[in-house]
């Protein structure tokens, strides 16, 4: 691999962040041309070592940066970056290296579930939405957080809004029948029916312009943790794959079923810090969105494909727990933090 100096340079000059050796590989590679990539069993030997080395899979700062940076490829990408690496074979078994590892780690965390019946996936969905035991972040925010905590919430979750909808959008063309049509009627909904500035990436940038934040997707990267990117990294390891079609409609369908009340909730504390209904407008849009998703989420688009595919059922639940299991984590990150009087963000504003 190239040297310090070299390297230094080269990640200046595509200007994307690290935290980490893991991340410095990643960049380093990235600085370069796609054609100039370094033997492949050059680079899985320094990845595994690295690897190695890493305690929480889930959460690590350095891997999940490092997994965000190259599942973005297949998104809008950064600039000056070749774009030959999207589908670079070195960069690709790379990515596998590292998202190997956050699955592995997370399946073990979350513990082999109940037998999972396909008839009645809708109904175990709303079982494991009402079972959930996680914090309440949402409810913090409603009644007692600060305007800083409220603009680092936002940080965190500009990762993912700022692109919301498209890690599930891979799922579409890997659906057929109802279930596609389930899963378009949501997304539609997402991208704002036809109206380009009500797409819900769009409402968030104006929030995110309302509190004074820059509003350019991924302007934040190198701020947030592991456990925020994790979350974001979730859906696009489910989306990209397949053979995960059934996790990444589970993540959705759970995605829309826990998310009026929050929503809701998000929008009540920002008219307590004194807001208007231009920053409240995303949070308002959801409430009333999906409180009409959820069943047709749960039932026609998760059942639905429980129904036509069976064998996707375990699956499909997996997805859902997955979310409910970070979410509890980033939540228990957030709250932990504020009420230390610290940051929540890895690096402060």
């Amino acid at each position: 691999m190239i040297g310090v100096s070299e390297r230094k340079a080269g990640s200046e000059r595509i200007g994307l962040p690290s935290a980490g050796p893991i991340g410095d590989l990643a960049v380093d590679l990235l600085s370069g041309c796609a054609e100039d990539a370094p033997p492949w069993p050059e680079l899985e030997e320094e990845a595994v070592r690295l690897l190695a080395s890493v305690e929480d899979p889930v959460v690590d700062d350095d891997l999940q940066l490092a997994l965000y940076i190259c599942f973005e490829l297949h998104y809008r990408s950064f600039p000056n970056l070749d774009p030959g690496w999207e589908w670079s074979p070195a960069l690709l078994a790379l990515r596998a290296l590292f998202e190997r590892a956050f699955l592995e780690a997370l399946e073990t965390e979350l513990g082999a579930g109940e037998p999972v019946d396909p008839r009645t996936v809708g109904d175990r969905l709303f079982r494991l939405e009402a079972g959930d035991e996680g914090v309440s972040l949402s409810r913090h925010l409603e009644v007692a957080a600060e305007l800083d905590e409220f603009r680092e919430f936002v940080i965190h979750r500009s990762l993912y809004q700022l692109k919301e909808s498209d890690p599930h959008s891979w799922a579409i063309p890997r659906l057929s029948g109802p279930p596609k049509t389930a899963l378009l009627e949501v997304q539609v909904d997402e991208y704002g029916g036809g109206r380009a500035e009500r797409m819900h990436s769009v409402l968030f940038a104006k929030t995110m312009r309302k509190l004074g934040l820059d509003d350019r997707e991924n302007a934040y990267l190198g701020h947030v943790p592991g456990v925020t990117l994790a979350t974001v990294n979730l859906m696009s390891a489910f989306g990209l794959r397949r053979e995960r079609r059934g996790a990444i409609v589970g993540h959705l369908a759970m995605f829309e079923m826990t998310s009026a009340t929050p929503n809701r909730r998000y929008g009540n504390a920002l008219r307590r810090l004194g807001f208007d209904a231009e920053a409240t407008d995303f949070y308002d849009e959801h409430v009333e969105a999906d409180a009409v998703h959820e069943n047709i989420a749960a039932h026609d688009l998760a059942g639905g494909l429980a129904r036509q595919e069976p064998e996707l059922a375990e699956d499909i639940v997996f997805g859902a727990r997955a979310l409910l299991h970070l979410e509890d984590r980033l939540g228990r990150r957030l709250l932990g933090a504020w009420e230390e009087g610290a940051t929540s963000l890895r690096q402060p504003l």
